[in-house]
């Protein structure tokens, strides 16, 4: 068993990376020259403010009184200056958005490793360019600019990360605070000469994050009055900042403002993901060289915002987030970004029309700098033979848009030189994603190669080990010849050979030789693969073809169920009528109504709304309600079943009981305290922390008999569960684990009148039986129903109560009773935690399912790890890149979800054998059932 888990863990870990190789590699190329627009800049410095969290409509709509909730800025829109919706890309998180903003493009995946704080990929931005920068604001985003700084010319004033508490009483505080170090700076530029010096030169930011709106709408919602307090908070002291600075500098006209956010946020406080909330950002420029507001009649958009914020007519233009750094670096003369894609909106410059045509023509050299070095990469690195060129932008188009470019230039049509400077920026982009995924189909190949082998091989060894079907047919080669394993080994010599001479990177060798070795082993099993096909010869077609029509319904139902989560509540009410195709319900009708009645009140919470967008502290507390009355049921039954109650076994449930009454009261006081702003209780955090460590050691101490067991990991899981609540998810656990009781019922009734002899009742069983290899049984197409049902539970685990695939769903305020200060690892361990709860609590019914039907832990699981792996398949085919960033971001996710269920069901398995068969005692070691 522990080769086949190794191997199975290994090939998953490949498959589950490469996807970050196929799709989320570093854009990133060096070697480019500096690019710079070769006229004096109209402004000399610039002031760049980020509303961290700040939705484009909370800012520009008006509030139910019909007043702006940020009447500086729309003066400015009305009367100082240019106006739109920055759009921002997938993942939706500060890093990602500062890095677009400042940077100019748009950050790979590899940043999540550090939490969006390091830097994973060295990068050149606008404030490397600069002769002088200062910036105040968090500690997470200062950093990750000012690191690398070799000319000690990036100066930096954070407050300490314990700041950022998400139960602080007054989160503006950290507005406040950079609003106030940036006047102090200014009062005490006056006074020193040397600072004064500097901040009177040329090609200067001062960047100014705004964290509070974030920290708002994360602890309140963004329709909270908290979230648009800090709104009008902001707007006012942009109107005192902007006064300041005019001051300090004598209205000099040389200062470009900007005001921006780096990512929304959704109704229910989340962002991450796709969604038009979490994308569209505002973005409002004035000063020195922006256009000035102009007047409208009409504007033709998707949407309804103009007429929903009463902006009609002033036009409003939209921007890409990445354009933001070159429209800065234009504004105040430095070079453009090394790495930047951003395209500057010229229609936004106040300046001559040579400025702008000299801008986009820099621009342009700037991207096709990036395009000639990655194509020079990839051209080094393949074969003359076999490297295909971007077509649409050979060398001699690129010198002749060029050469065209600046003879429009020189005849002064500023207009068309524009345009053919634009169009050439959009064939380099187009050419660098065409390079920057020029791998993709030979990768992709390689992984789908791999992956068919490998289910390929673990059926022929379910059908070899673990199935009665090749009883009677000689699996046995009489003669193994060496040609196959020559032939292998000349491919990999060849595979090797022809990576080595392209200096490909080591993950590509993993991708190209994996699948060797899996398909060697394939087919080594010749004599199964022919034995197996004769005996589906003997097997009636319409049968046979009405097993495969049945088998792919279903895994189609667990695919669309990750898109909507209504044929989840189809497929339970599906799964309701189980026992009237069977038997079951003419010899078990009190099991097989409870079966029909967990199945439909289970159906019900994949057609609740999301969770975290409502909360409901009531429904929480009445879940644990629910639990404590169980466990008296519980309680009394079994001291009435038992002739002598074991004192320890009752001091153990009383002290789970009393594990979910505290938290019930954490739960409760952490959530008035938190609504008075008063912070989290020390006490609370606390016992929060105590009832999670205890909720793993305590159903060790249980009796190993099944029911016990199981209903002592529940007690222990659900005191968890209900501190990582906030609404009716709280009771999704309860339900589940109502019907995976009734399950292992029903499936011992499925082989009461088999074959399968089953002497014990389920209320004697204990996990620590079945020691015996010989009383495992061989596998038979009912166990396939068996193994379908784990994978449709463990989907309903996932996606019942609303966790959508996407990182927008996962509510940071389910972590409050643990801590509030912004954590992102302990935040998203706390949150996968409650997500695998519903996991480990199906997987250990799945145990008591083994142990009932005496069935073999491997054969079961590598049916289980099969069905899972057609399902990543199918996702492996719907990854898109292209279309909206919703849907690409949602197409990755689904993929990397049932990927990561895949291999978190090994872990979660080897954690369920330890929570139903070990026990803590002092009276000798348990026993454990085979796996």
């Amino acid at each position: 068993m522990l080769l086949y888990v190794t191997l199975g863990l290994l090939v998953h870990f490949v498959f589950f990376a490469s996807i970050f190789d196929i799709y989320f590699t570093s854009p990133l190329v060096h070697g480019m020259t500096p690019q710079f627009t070769p006229l004096p800049p109209p402004a000399k410095r610039l002031m760049l403010f980020v509303a961290d969290g700040l939705r484009a409509d909370k800012l520009y709509e008006l509030d139910e009184d019909g007043n702006s909730r940020a009447p500086f800025v729309r003066n400015i829109i009305m009367n100082e200056g240019s106006w739109g919706i920055s759009h921002t890309r997938v993942p939706t998180e500060s890093r990602p958005g500062h890095v677009a903003m400042i940077a100019g493009f748009y950050e790979d995946v590899s940043a999540v490793a550090k939490g969006w704080k390091e830097n994973p990929v060295e990068f050149d931005s606008l404030l490397n360019e600069t002769r002088y920068t200062w910036s105040w604001g968090s500690p997470d985003i200062l950093a990750m600019f000012a690191k690398g700084d070799l000319r000690s010319h990036i100066f930096t004033e954070s407050y300490d990360a314990s700041s950022e508490d998400f139960g602080a009483h007054d989160v503006t505080k950290l507005d406040t605070w950079v609003f106030d170090h940036v006047k102090e700076f200014f009062h005490a530029a006056r006074n020193n000469q040397s600072l004064f010096s500097k901040v009177n030169e040329d090609k200067i930011v001062f960047f100014l994050h705004l964290l509070g709106i974030d920290t708002n709408g994360h602890a309140h919602r963004p329709s909270s009055r908290e979230y648009s307090d800090n709104i009008k908070l902001v707007d006012k002291e942009l109107k005192e900042i902007e006064s300041t600075v005019k001051d300090f500098y004598g209205n000099d006209g040389k200062t470009a403002f900007i005001f921006t956010a780096d990512h929304g946020m959704t109704d229910w406080g989340s962002h991450g993901a796709g969604h038009p909330l979490e994308t569209c950002t505002p973005f409002i420029a004035w000063g020195a060289g922006i256009r000035l507001p102009q007047k409208v009649s009409a504007q033709k958009f998707d949407d309804s915002y103009l007429q929903e914020w009463k902006l009609e007519n002033w036009k409003r233009q939209d921007i890409n987030q990445a354009d933001v750094a070159p429209l800065m670096a234009a504004l105040i003369g430095v070079p453009f970004p090394l790495n930047s894609v951003g395209i500057i909106p010229v229609d936004m410059l106040n300046t001559s029309d040579l400025f702008k045509a000299e801008s986009m023509f820099t621009n342009a050299v700037q991207i096709l700098e990036q395009f000639k070095v990655k194509m020079t990469q990839k051209k080094e690195a393949t074969l003359s033979f076999l490297f295909t060129p971007f077509k649409s932008l050979s060398d001699t188009k690129q010198a002749n848009i060029l050469r065209k470019a600046r003879y429009y230039i020189k005849q002064k049509k500023y207009d068309e030189a524009v345009s053919l400077c634009r169009q050439l920026i959009h064939l380099a982009l187009r050419g660098l994603a065409y390079y920057h995924t020029y791998d993709r189909f030979f990768l992709a190949f390689n992984v789908v190669l791999g992956f068919v082998g490998w289910t390929s091989y673990a059926s022929l060894l379910i059908i070899k080990s673990h199935c009665n079907l090749m009883r009677g047919v000689s699996t046995e080669a009489k003669n193994p010849s060496r040609l196959l394993p020559c032939a292998f080994v000349a491919v990999g010599v060849s595979v090797t050979f022809f990576l080595l001479i392209q200096a490909c990177p080591w993950t590509y060798y993993v991708y190209c030789l994996l699948p060797l070795p899996i398909w060697y082993a394939v087919l080594r099993e010749i004599p199964v693969i022919q034995g197996f096909v004769t005996l589906l010869s003997t097997f009636p077609p319409r049968r046979f073809l009405g097993y495969l029509l049945l088998f792919i319904l279903g895994v189609e139902v667990l695919v669309l169920s990750f898109f909507y989560r209504y044929m989840l509540t189809a497929g339970l009410v599906a799964l309701a009528a189980w026992p009237f195709i069977t038997a079951l319900w003419t010899r078990a009708k009190s099991i097989s109504l409870s079966w029909i009645f967990f199945c439909l009140l289970l159906a019900v919470f994949p057609l609740m709304p999301v969770v975290g967008r409502k909360p409901d502290i009531f429904l929480v507390v009445g879940a644990g309600l629910l639990v404590l009355l169980l466990s008296l049921f519980v309680v009394t039954s079994v001291i009435k079943r038992k002739d002598s109650f074991i004192n320890e076994e009752l001091v153990l449930h009383l002290l789970q009981m009393l594990s979910v009454v505290f938290s019930m009261c954490v739960v409760y006081g952490t959530h008035h305290s938190l609504l008075k702003k008063q912070g989290l209780p020390l006490l609370n955090q606390i016992v929060s922390w105590t009832i999670l460590a205890s909720s793993f050691v305590m159903p060790l101490l249980s009796p190993p008999v099944l029911f016990d067991r199981l209903f002592s990991i529940l007690v222990s899981s659900m005191s968890t569960y209900l501190l990582l609540s906030t609404g009716y998810e709280a009771l999704f656990p309860l339900v589940l684990s109502c019907l995976m009781f009734v399950w292992i019922h029903m499936e011992q009734e499925t082989l009461q009148h088999s074959v399968v002899s089953c002497k014990q009742k389920v209320s004697t069983i204990q996990f620590a039986c079945n020691t015996d290899a010989a009383q495992c049984r061989d596998l038979c197409l009912d166990d396939i129903r068996r193994a379908f049902f784990l994978v449709f539970f463990l989907v309903t685990a996932f996606f019942g109560t609303g966790n959508i695939a996407s990182v927008n769903s996962f509510d940071p305020s389910s972590v409050y009773c643990f801590l509030t200060v912004f954590s992102p690892f302990k935040m998203g361990a706390l949150i996968m935690w409650k997500i695998l709860i519903p996991f480990v609590l199906v997987m250990c019914a799945f145990e008591a399912v083994q142990v009932t039907t005496q069935l073999s832990s491997k054969s079961l699981f590598l049916m289980v790890i099969n069905i899972s792996d057609i399902m990543a398949l199918h996702f492996f085919f719907l990854i898109k890149d292209h279309g909206s960033w919703l849907d690409i971001g949602t197409s990755i996710s689904h993929y990397v979800i049932v990927m990561s269920m895949t291999i978190f069901m090994v872990f979660l398995n080897c954690l369920a054998q330890m929570l139903t068969t070990r026990k803590l005692s002092l009276c000798g070691r348990p026993k454990s059932h085979v796996i």
